[in-house]
């Protein structure tokens, strides 16, 4: 039996109306808000500002923990600050912040280089279950989840760009009936996402074997994208700016920006 929900995308998109119908100024491009960064390291949010711009977002803001606004205040712009840990990550007092720039945007993107801190975890769980946008999670922000996992896969709102191990352990973690393997083919780990994005909410982007998988409510596509080694910050960017644009298409959007 034909299997009808996998659709594979070329170099010609799947989905082409949305290329047709994207906004034609800035104007009414959307507000990208992306979070992330800490005093050793803010790589990821910064390289995510840049791709949303590539991606067309209308504008965007960078919101960072403030100790590094000494260190990133002239080179960084458009970015924003919120109260951090003697170390140097967001602490909990940081939630209000992040929840007054959430009702600027039409989107967030917790981008990562988070760093690994307690009060960082218990301001990014507030926040994921608080905040109404549509919200794109990626590389170490994944990570925090690891105890609570329903909290992100059972949310309406998120997409998860995460590795395979990611999705491995979030998923045991969520003690979902069959594992995620490495050693699975594109066709098992299609199934398994069908299977695993019917029975949670969440969307899921994933790399295996050369591909971008896009998994939405039983549906999948697959993008050939070639060998990478560096993806997620760059793919989380495109498709935060692409869902915040189509947000009632949720597959095709996060699909499309894959193109």
């Amino acid at each position: 039996m034909a299997v009808t929900y996998w659709r594979k995308q070329g170099v010609e998109p799947l989905f082409p109306d949305l290329l047709w119908s994207r906004p034609e100024n800035r104007q009414h491009s959307g507000k990208l808000l992306i979070i992330g960064g800490n005093l050793h390291g803010f790589a990821a949010p910064a390289t995510a500002y840049q791709e949303a711009l590539t991606a067309g977002i209308g504008v965007s803001k960078v919101l960072l923990p403030n100790a590094l606004q000494k260190t990133v205040g002239r080179i960084l712009e458009n970015g924003e600050y919120a109260p951090s840990t003697p170390s140097g990550s967001f602490n909990q007092q940081a939630l209000a912040t992040w929840m007054e720039w959430s009702q600027w945007a039409d989107g967030i993107l917790l981008a990562g280089d988070l760093g690994r801190n307690s009060e960082t975890a218990i301001t990014i769980e507030n926040f994921v279950s608080k905040t109404t946008n549509p919200i794109v999670i990626t590389k170490d922000a994944i990570d925090y989840f690891y105890a609570n996992p329903n909290a992100i896969l059972q949310h309406s709102k998120t997409t998860l760009v995460l590795s395979l191990a990611q999705l491995q352990k979030l998923s045991k973690e969520a003690k979902t009936e069959h594992p995620v393997t490495f050693g699975m083919g594109l066709p098992q780990l299609v199934e398994w996402l069908h299977n695993f994005s019917n029975k949670h909410k969440a969307r899921i982007m994933v790399y295996h074997l050369g591909n971008i998988l896009v998994a939405v409510q039983g549906q999948v596509t697959s993008t050939s994208v070639g060998e990478k080694n560096t993806w997620r910050v760059k793919t989380a960017a495109h498709a935060a700016v692409w869902w915040l644009q189509n947000p009632s298409k949720p597959l095709e959007a996060l699909t499309t920006s894959l193109v």
